[in-house]
């Protein structure tokens, strides 16, 4: 027999592998572990009880492209350059998640929605199944789009009439194979039966959805038809910004931000959040494909899953819809480490955890994790630290309804430049941000007012550029709001896409 003939039985590797699943505007609380009276998610919760939830994970940009940049770099938006919405900003010359899992010798796999640019821009993977929500503008007919023209149903995926901005609702159209849940996970299955047994591997899984279009499958808009649905939460701040009145004042952006939410009746509503429930749970079962599939092929035991959304979804509550804002729904988003490999690696099995996160730490923690070499350039801390971040400063626009927020994990300062605007929430006596304690805290109420001076200059510590000029004097003064708000936009036809056969022409800008 050759010497080199090695014939004892093949061992897979021992490092971990890691299952990475991001979603498009899942709030935290929507999850039935986290105490939702309506949504279901058996899956996650079942991941949730066999691993760790973290209950104060934010996104420190709660808009896609930024909060995507910050996951992938494991980097703030000063350090990667953009917490407006920049389709045309490439990756910066950072090192990628992807890229340092590669390094170290892994098969990196991706599939679903990256939403950078280039589109077809791999950022580190091997290689991306790509699925772009039809944004023809740049040039690029995706994955998703080419497996449709196979089946005969090329440029039909937006035949629904919706719009990804918009809140109406209607079942979804095409085949259930054909829905994006559907195909991303179809695609995450071949992938995973693909994999090379020899190396570990990183596999990315991004959900374009619950996102709108509410488009979900039938038979999940039937599974919460006798459903109770929750109705939107209002605290007296919000009715007041959302009196029909054009002046403005310190209320403009908030009035603004409200905008999108507008002309949707007490029934709209209702059939939106049941819609976006429904469309959470197909995400939920078809986990459970993608967790049967890596069993099957022998990688479940020896990897790491990971669930988390790049920002939630205002979803009605405070007469507001979507992202770009610091209350709950948009900023504080879900975390779930679990899988048979995290108990042999990290404490607090089966418990959830209050540490104070966000998502540029998510990078660093999966390095941790798997013992690889952490960048420099990360500014993320990871989650199993022996020293745990003791603030989240968050950034978002730049124009009227720019806002900027610090939280400590218990309290939560909000502060909109535009009519200098400051609000303070205790999140954890208060998670939905119903009673507003910046006047009692500003009267001298003698346990708010030290939060509320602390974490202003925490704020203002945070802030740079030309964020600096809304400080004069050692305080915040902001800037003078307009007479009268700008002209609307109509929300709900933005975003709005025609027929796509043939592709529409890519645009300059």
């Amino acid at each position: 027999m050759p010497s080199h003939l090695d014939l004892r039985p093949f061992e897979r590797p021992e490092r971990p592998n890691v299952l990475l699943v991001t979603v498009d505007h899942w709030t935290a609380d929507l999850l039935r572990v986290a105490g939702h009276p309506a949504i279901k998610t058996p899956t996650l919760d079942r991941l949730a009880r066999d691993g760790i939830r973290f209950t104060q994970f934010y996104s420190s940009c709660p808009v896609c492209i930024p909060a995507r940049r910050s996951l992938m770099t494991g980097t703030t938006p000063r350090m990667h350059g953009d917490r407006v919405y920049l389709e045309r900003l490439p990756m910066p010359a950072l090192p990628t998640l992807a890229e340092c899992f590669g390094s170290a010798g892994y098969q990196t796999w991706a599939a679903g929605k990256l939403h950078v640019y280039p589109q077809r821009s791999r950022i580190g993977f091997d290689d991306v199944v790509l699925l772009e929500e039809g944004r023809y503008q740049f040039g690029v007919v995706d994955d998703y789009q080419i497996w449709l023209g196979e089946q005969g149903l090329a440029g039909r995926e937006f035949d629904h009439g919706l719009a990804n901005n918009s809140y109406e609702t209607r079942p979804w159209h095409l085949p259930e194979e054909a829905h994006g849940t559907v195909w991303t996970t179809n695609q995450m299955i071949r992938i995973i039966q693909r994999l090379d047994p020899t190396r570990p591997a990183l596999l990315y899984l991004s959900y374009a959805y619950p996102h709108p279009p509410l488009v979900p499958l039938s038979s999940y808009l039937d599974l919460y038809r006798d459903v109770e649905i929750p109705e939107p939460v209002w605290g007296d701040w919000s009715r007041r910004a959302a009196r029909d009145d054009e002046a403005a004042g310190d209320d403009t952006a908030l009035r603004l931000l409200g905008r999108a939410a507008a002309g949707y009746s007490a029934d709209d509503i209702r059939q939106a959040r049941r819609a976006f429930y429904a469309q959470c749970t197909l995400i939920d079962h078809q986990l459970r494909r993608v967790i049967g599939s890596l069993g099957e092929h022998g990688w479940l035991d020896n990897t790491i899953i990971v669930f988390t959304s790049d920002h939630g979804d205002m979803l009605f509550d405070h007469g507001m819809v979507a992202k770009r804002s610091f209350y709950q729904n948009a900023a504080h988003i879900p975390l779930i480490l679990s899988g048979p490999m995290l108990a042999r690696l990290a404490p607090g099995i089966g418990e959830s955890s209050a540490r104070l996160g966000c998502l540029e730490d998510l990078m660093p923690t999966l390095l941790d994790l798997c013992e690889l070499p952490i960048p420099d350039s990360v500014d993320g801390v990871s989650l199993f630290a022996s020293q745990s971040r003791t603030l989240v400063y968050g950034e978002i626009s730049d124009d009227l309804t720019a806002t900027r927020m610090v939280t400590d994990g218990r309290h939560k300062l909000i502060y909109y430049p535009c009519g200098n605007r400051r609000q303070l929430f205790d999140v954890v006596a208060d998670p939905c941000d119903r009673q507003d304690l910046f006047a009692a805290a500003a009267a001298g109420d003698p346990t708010l007012a030290p939060v509320l001076e602390r974490l202003t200059r925490e704020l203002m510590d945070a802030l740079y550029g030309d964020d600096r000029n809304w400080i004069s004097g050692g305080s915040l003064v902001g800037y003078e709001a307009p007479a009268m708000l700008p002209p609307d936009r109509n929300y709900r036809l933005s975003g709005q896409r025609g027929g796509h056969w043939p592709p529409p022409p890519a645009r300059n800008r």
